[in-house]
């Protein structure tokens, strides 16, 4: 029989949390349900998990893929979903018992809805609360606030399955915010809301995705605004001819429609200390004069851009032009000093050393 609901549940080496996830799912006060866990090429003991999960839950179902990573594993679920509502779950994360049912009692007491969240309970490595995210929950707010942020947690939406195959599901061009992007196409077609109940508890880790992949997660973000405002312009897409995630670091890229975006993000690159020692002086005066336009995220990678600039700097003469445009860059958005100064202790250094 058809199931009313497919939850889609990625994971790759997720062995840690993954038991408590699928127990989550299976224990639902909802029961006419699937669980489609897709294995993103795992080496640890997912398998050996699932397999065992399998073998007590006839509801379980699992796809296999070879590393290609998370657009693919979700496009993948969604494809083999078998129900007209879909919902995510990640593999670290736990559902509330009442969360499937009490989601789809709004979907269908108002068909006008196609994308739902809802609030969730902050938890760390460990279990323990840590606090709640409340985002807002009235869908005209929510559009508002999409234009600029997400407001919507992955791990708690349910979807109309109908609505997300006929807007092509998620895109690999968005790197890290697959799911922005495919909210902000949504709020196009649909009305979006969040139930104001903690329905999930959300886990932050060393190895969430915007801790390993911020610089690509905040580049992601602004693509996506971008293509955004474009098509609602214009009503035509310039992203959908991007099959990749964008090299903001190739020639091309400054004639893109993200070009504004190139020298600012060619500077934030600076941010990852893997990046390497770039020979010379970095002009960080695009980063000032952006600041106004820069997000809470594109902020906090320009202090650690900065610093780690200082950090490998060869000269004294470097460094101290580059620590000039750090205080001018301070001075303009105070409420970045403390963060800056934090930064800077971690790492050992002090703006008066090289002044």
């Amino acid at each position: 029989m058809t199931p009313l609901l497919t939850v889609v549940m990625p994971v790759r080496n997720g062995a840690r949390w993954l038991a408590e996830a699928v127990d989550s799912v299976v224990r639902q006060t909802l029961s006419d349900l699937e669980l489609l866990v897709i294995d993103d090429g795992s080496t640890d003991e997912t398998l050996q998990i699932l397999g065992d999960w399998m073998g007590r839950d006839g509801r379980i179902r699992l796809l296999r893929q070879q590393s290609r990573g998370l657009v693919a594993a979700l496009n993948y679920g969604l494809a083999e979903a078998r129900g007209p509502f879909l919902a995510r779950l990640d593999a670290d994360d736990r559902a509330a018992p009442e969360r499937l049912e009490r989601q789809i009692r709004v979907l269908d007491n108002d068909p006008s809805i196609g994308l739902l969240g809802s609030w969730a309970q902050r938890i760390d490595e460990h279990g323990r609360p840590r606090g709640n995210l409340r985002p807002k929950t009235d869908s005209r707010q929510l559009v508002d606030i999409l234009k600029d942020a997400n407001p919507f947690i992955h791990s708690t939406i349910m979807l109309r399955t109908e609505i997300v195959r006929g807007l092509g599901g998620y895109r690999t061009a968005f790197e890290a915010a697959e799911d922005y992007d495919l909210w902000l196409r949504m709020s196009e077609v649909t009305r979006l809301a969040n139930v104001a109940e903690p329905l999930v508890q959300y886990r932050r880790h060393g190895a969430n995705v915007s801790t390993r992949k911020a610089i690509r997660q905040s580049f992601s973000v602004r693509l996506a605004q971008r293509a955004a405002r474009i098509r609602r312009q214009t009503g035509h897409d310039p992203a959908a001819e991007l099959a990749l995630a964008p090299d903001w670091r190739s020639p091309q890229a400054l004639s893109s429609f993200y070009a504004e975006d190139v020298v600012t993000y060619r500077l934030l690159d600076l941010a990852d200390p893997d990046f390497g020692w770039r020979n010379g002086e970095a002009d960080f005066s695009p980063l000032v004069e952006r600041l106004p336009q820069l997000n809470h995220a594109e902020r906090r990678l320009a202090v650690h851009a900065m610093i780690n600039h200082l950090r490998q700097a060869r000269t004294a003469g470097a460094s101290s032009r580059t620590f000039r445009v750090f205080a001018q860059m301070i001075w303009q958005r105070p409420g970045m000093a403390l963060l800056a100064a934090r930064c800077l202790h971690n790492r050992g250094l002090a703006p008066t050393a090289r002044a």
